[in-house]
């Protein structure tokens, strides 16, 4: 990693490290103040329906804030953000961590001077509901300071995409296929960070379902499951065209090779060119962006093109060439 990308990563896990100081000198100035069976699960109400030990409040806070850090760091520092979405990013980094200390830190202070029953389990303590719309409070002061401090990380210009060759012209790449002879190709389209990404917010998604129940857990654990569906898709090129799968036979993204016109391989930026990543949709193109790096571009016969970003995608696009070349010439 050199030092520009060691500067954004530094500065994206800066706010997760110093939420979970502050979660952690809170535990250590109250630990004696604390019931031995800490409140750790509340109902629509606010009032305790679980509890946990001491230490495993430690151990849950701590593996929250550090991991989803880890997360933002290798997300900000190899992503290929560049200008406001990088600026963006790193704040939307402070906002995580400033609602996710908050929340932790709130689940703490209502168990202070708590009484305990004869198994050393809190007793008479809520959670006010209210506290949710504080933790967004924080979570957008947070992102304004993150804001802030992002722009005095030094970030790379955003390259310019009309200096690139958006789509794909006639004279592209081919594979020599002989009269008759049938070709395909597949790859697995992964992301380093798409996996780990998937498994964070399942986790988050079980801290909340821990803490605070199903109302709060439900998003994260569906937004989780459908990263573990895409974490790594499949693309393939054959006659049908190209098709997009996950992990399960649906959803799916296919474009028919009869509505192709050419393909080509190139450099493509999610965030510059499409606003992101997933399934995207923008004047002129629409793609699935899984990362940063080499893709397909295939021009399609409306002008528009379609993108994929995948290992090997010059040879898929010279594949597609060939079969562009082949569907024309039987008909």
């Amino acid at each position: 990693m050199n030092r520009k990308n060691t500067g954004r990563a530094a500065l994206a896990t800066l706010p997760f490290l110093l939420a979970l100081a502050a979660d952690l000198i809170l535990f250590a100035t109250r630990r004696d103040r604390l019931p031995a069976q800490l409140a750790s699960h509340f109902v629509g109400n606010g009032r305790a329906d679980d509890y946990a030990g001491r230490t495993s409040y430690v151990v849950i806070t701590t593996v929250l804030l550090v991991g989803t850090g880890a997360l933002w760091a290798l997300m900000t520092a190899r992503g290929g953000f560049h200008g406001r979405a990088y600026r963006g990013a790193v704040a939307s980094g402070y906002a995580v961590a400033g609602f996710l200390g908050y929340l932790m830190a709130v689940v703490l202070l209502v168990n202070v001077d708590a009484a305990e029953d004869g198994q050393g389990r809190a007793q008479d303590v809520s959670f006010p509901m209210w506290q949710l719309a504080a933790a967004l409070g924080v979570a957008a002061l947070a992102f304004g300071l993150g804001l802030l401090l992002a722009a005095v990380v030094a970030v790379p210009e955003v390259p310019s995409v009309d200096g690139q060759a958006d789509g794909a012209t006639a004279g592209g790449e081919r594979i020599t296929l002989a009269a008759g002879e049938v070709a395909g190709w597949a790859r697995s389209a992964g992301s380093r960070w798409l996996l780990p990404a998937a498994a964070l917010t399942c986790a988050g998604g079980v801290v909340l379902l821990y803490t605070l129940g199903w109302i709060a857990a439900v998003p994260l654990l569906v937004l989780g499951l459908l990263l573990v569906t895409f974490a790594r898709p499949n693309v393939a090129v054959d006659r049908r065209g190209i098709t997009v799968s996950g992990m399960l036979p649906w959803p799916r993204v296919r474009v028919p090779l009869d509505r192709i016109e050419a393909a080509a391989s190139r450099d493509i930026k999610p965030l510059t060119e499409y606003g992101g990543w997933g399934y995207r949709i923008r004047p002129g193109r629409t793609g699935v962006m899984i990362r940063s790096g080499e893709g397909i571009v295939a021009r399609l016969a409306d002008g528009r093109d379609f993108a994929v970003t995948v290992d090997d995608s010059a040879t898929a696009a010279a594949l597609l060439n060939t079969l562009i070349d082949q569907r024309r010439t039987e008909h």
